[in-house]
């Protein structure tokens, strides 16, 4: 065989291989240094590459590029817009009504993982997510308040305030200590504390570092079990039917640890955002009196009680905490 010969062959080995690799398209709302970018796309990334000798690579299209908001996220892999993309369950709350009990202050104890406690009720919430695979599901850090101007040390303290959450049951949960619930997209809330048009936030810590929020919040309240956010990465349903089993198998074998490692990445992420927020000289509130935590803890037991009892969800949590 001549020279020519076996270059010709190895060009159109080459030319082959790059016919058959398969690129999955992932779509991230958020920006490229966003925690999810090393917690999960880059991991992703490379384990698909290893899985499958390079015969499937993954894409990510960050800020957005794939379609603005992150409540439009599970609509978009469904329609194939994107094969794979991360988003909250809280953003559309109707469609996810077990899964959302997983976000309910204080279904789970704040030391319990919400990525164990959704595989361990993924059977019964399948059906929540039509037309996907789920990838990965993860919890944030716990819920704390983050307020532009107030200090909330008592639920008296959040009388008449417009208070940004991202879901239904947050929203009763604010609505029970009287404050007004204001939905808005995470992109939005900086202005939204900067303007005046929300008063504070519901929500994990980790925004103040993700969205630079520990430059509009001035104060801080930790303490009660105010939940935690959920999220989700899923992959279109016939993308997904279309991979080699050597993918698949990757991407069932992995679903575990990926969603263990974001839950992990949110957690610290939300331990520097506060570092920032205290350097920022927000007022840290975490020591609430018995009398006022009690009233908190209460509050929230009245509306998550509620919530399971109307969605028929009380087997459904008790997997989830492992009963």
């Amino acid at each position: 065989m001549t020279t020519t010969t076996i270059t010709l062959a190895a060009a159109l080995t080459l030319v082959a291989s790059a016919a058959i690799a398969q690129e999955l398209k992932y779509a991230n709302w958020a920006a490229p240094m966003h925690t999810i970018t090393a917690a999960q796309i880059d991991p992703l990334t490379e384990a698909l590459a290893s899985g499958t000798d390079g015969a499937v690579t993954l894409r990510a299209f960050h800020g957005g590029e794939l379609g603005a908001g992150p409540q439009d996220q599970f609509v978009r892999i469904v329609q194939g817009t994107a094969d794979l993309g991360w988003g909250l369950p809280g953003y559309t709350s109707s469609q996810f009504p077990l899964t959302m009990m997983l976000e309910a202050p204080g279904a789970l104890p704040l030391d319990q993982p919400v990525h164990a406690a959704f595989w361990r009720a993924a059977d019964a919430l399948e059906a929540e997510f039509p037309m996907t695979e789920v990838v990965a599901f993860w919890g944030s850090e716990p819920n704390i308040l983050m307020m532009r101007d107030s200090e909330i040390r008592e639920p008296g303290d959040l009388a008449g305030l417009k208070i940004r959450v991202a879901g239904a049951i947050a929203a009763e949960a604010v609505t029970a200590l009287g404050a007004t619930p204001v939905q808005i997209p995470m992109t939005q809330v900086y202005n939204g504390l900067q303007t005046g048009l929300i008063d504070g936030l519901v929500s994990g810590g980790s925004v103040l570092s993700d969205f630079k929020l520990e430059e509009v919040v001035g104060s801080i309240t930790t303490g009660p079990n105010f939940g935690r956010l959920t999220f989700f990465t899923v992959l279109n349903q016939a993308a997904h039917d279309r991979l080699p089993e050597d993918a698949q198998a990757t991407l069932a074998e992995g679903r575990a640890e990926w969603s263990q490692r974001a839950e992990e990445a949110w957690i610290a992420t939300a331990d520097r955002g506060l570092e920032a927020a205290r350097a920022s000289d927000a007022v840290v509130v975490n020591d609430l009196d018995a009398d006022a935590s009690a009233v908190f803890d209460d509050a929230m037991a009245e509306v998550t009680n509620a919530y399971v009892e109307r969605v028929g969800g009380a087997e459904v949590l008790a997997a989830m905490r492992g009963e």
